[in-house]
């Protein structure tokens, strides 16, 4: 780890009223100053990694808002993510750890095969089943919060269903690689192919490599940075070997990592090169607005935003969501107060820390419904999960979709 970045924190306390945990305990441990500060005497040798320091680090969410409020520009949570990772590297993975991280998430065939008992669970009407009976409560409450986040699944994942080409609609302006997220496919299909659909329109060839695999992040979150680089290892190498003019994904989280994989693979020019092409489906439909616009039809709906913090402040997009959505005729706008405030998904976070994920849920609904909204936009896969399930037991009126699920609405109105 960079201990000059640790000492880079000036302690002025500006990240405070940014932070998730903060803002619930306003414990100084909860703090990313004050976890900056614990790790700083780890390095110094002041404190030693005791069961309470470990847990005071991991309350921390990563959303990084403390990022982008810093006037130093300190990360806390990418300093905590690293530390986590060295501390990782020298225990190694447990044998549970191995197994998904290395045996699972990898292999896109296997993560597809372990969802298929979840759309017969699904489709046999078990689930509905147990949810009326309560059986969950016989169950783990991780287990339990697991299965209550589950969505409608489409079919079949949208990798084993689109195809690797897709043409562009009218004259070709170039080649777009697509990035396709493992949740997006397995989960939120709809919304990819519209991602696919929307870029086919606007005249873009779209490829989508079926070999390609997950980005890595889950690794980051299991503190597996072995596991991180030989993922982006793997994709640079195999989006390579495409004639591309970018690469797009519809994944805050997966546009987060893959835009750092240069700095993962410690400044590889290939690796580089690669973060350097990618963009968040937003950046593309934005810079193609007039276009867009000519194709987009009345949709007399209440709209807001929910900013992800792997959009909001782990890649500086802000407006081009919003000025998209403001570019639907008959749409009435309503900014969410606190829109870049986390929503306490944080990957695995609202499984491993309930309490305090609910806490910050909480904040986040109570924002929406001052908006009066019908339907709440955002662009992460953990952030539609969360807000799904929130919104569906405190405003089972307002729908939650994806950015390019609206702008296809509009299209096909």
């Amino acid at each position: 780890m960079d201990y000059v970045k640790l000492i880079n924190c000036m302690r002025c306390g500006m990240c405070l009223p940014h932070c998730p945990t903060y803002k619930e305990t306003f414990l100084e441990t909860a703090s990313p100053r004050g976890r900056v500060a614990l790790v700083r005497k780890l390095q110094e040798g002041e404190l030693v990694e005791s069961e309470k320091f470990l847990e005071y680090v991991s309350l921390c969410l990563d959303c990084q808002a403390c990022a982008s409020a810093c006037p130093c520009g300190v990360n806390a949570g990418e300093l905590v993510a690293e530390f986590r990772c060295e501390s990782k590297k020298e225990k190694g993975l447990s044998m549970m750890e191995d197994l998904v991280l290395r045996k699972l998430v990898p292999h896109p065939d296997r993560l597809e095969a372990a969802t298929a008992p979840l759309r017969l669970y699904q489709k046999t009407g078990l689930q509905q089943v147990v949810r009326s009976l309560g059986l969950l409560k016989l169950f783990p409450e991780a287990l339990g919060r697991m299965e209550g986040l589950l969505p409608k699944l489409p079919d079949a994942p949208l990798r084993q269903t689109i195809s690797e080409v897709t043409p562009a609609a009218g004259k070709e302006k170039g080649t777009a690689g697509f990035f396709l997220g493992c949740v997006m496919s397995l989960i939120f299909s709809e919304a990819s192919l519209a991602t696919v659909q929307l870029l086919s329109t606007l005249g873009y060839r779209v490829v989508t490599p079926k070999a390609q695999k997950c980005c890595g992040a889950p690794n980051m979150l299991g503190h597996d940075l072995d596991g991180l680089k030989e993922a982006a290892s793997f994709n640079t190498d195999l989006f390579d070997s495409f004639d591309l003019d970018f690469v797009v994904t519809d994944c805050g989280g997966c546009g987060a990592e893959l835009k750092k994989y240069g700095q993962h693979l410690d400044g590889e020019r290939k690796a580089e090169e690669f973060s350097a092409s990618v963009r968040d489906i937003s950046e593309v439909l934005f810079a193609e607005s007039e276009a867009l616009a000519a194709k987009l039809k009345p949709l007399p709906l209440k709209v807001t935003y929910h900013d992800p913090c792997h959009i909001a402040h782990c890649q500086g997009i802000r407006s081009q969501p919003r000025a998209l959505i403001k570019l639907i005729p008959g749409i009435d706008f309503r900014e969410l107060p606190e829109a870049d405030a986390c929503c306490g998904s944080a990957g695995t976070y609202n499984i491993e820390k309930p309490e305090m994920a609910d806490l910050v849920l909480s904040r986040k609904v109570q924002n929406v419904q001052k908006t009066g909204a019908e339907y709440l936009v955002t662009s992460n896969p953990g952030c539609l999960l969360q807000l799904k399930k929130a919104l569906s037991e405190a405003e089972p009126q307002v729908r939650v979709i994806h950015l390019t699920e609206l702008l296809q609405m509009s299209m096909n109105a």
